[in-house]
């Protein structure tokens, strides 16, 4: 499901929920910051794809270091050239309505990049949802009352 099928306030909400009990760099350097954009410390697992044309070019994992309105900085496997389409795809650390997981997909280029991190600034966005994993039904009870329909 992509954000355009999701509740207008969903985004907003889902956005906010994470990040009031999320301290700021700013708060945590005890310095002003002088990006425009509030940067947040939020450590989830990553995947990325660098997008070339209509093929992925490679794909890789890592965990994001911070993440603002206006970009998203990781942690890479390879070094990500400056100026790379990417697709960064993360778990959302909160449950919509308490109980169904959602995914941020991040669409955006590289903006920053070293061997071991990068920074995308966020072009456009998604949150969808993500299946439940698939949970066995409880076993019969082992006192011996297996009754079966005659």
């Amino acid at each position: 499901m992509s954000v355009g099928q999701l509740p207008s306030t969903l985004t907003e909400e889902a956005f906010r929920a994470v990040m009031k009990n999320e301290k700021t760099l700013s708060q945590q350097h005890g310095r002003p910051e002088r990006r425009t954009k509030e940067r947040f410390l939020i450590e989830q697992d990553v995947s990325y794809k660098p997008l070339s044309g209509q093929r992925i070019a490679e794909t890789g994992s890592g965990r994001t270091l911070n993440i603002s309105s206006g970009g998203i900085a990781f942690t890479t496997e390879t070094l990500l050239t400056e100026g790379t389409p990417v697709e960064v795809s993360m778990s959302w650390p909160v449950l919509l309505q308490g109980s169904c997981p959602m995914k941020l997909l991040v669409y955006g280029c590289v903006i920053r990049s070293s061997e071991r991190a990068a920074t995308v600034v966020i072009e456009r966005y998604e949150f969808r949802t993500q299946t439940k994993p698939f949970q066995q039904p409880p076993m019969a009870s082992s006192t011996g009352d297996h009754h079966l329909p005659s």
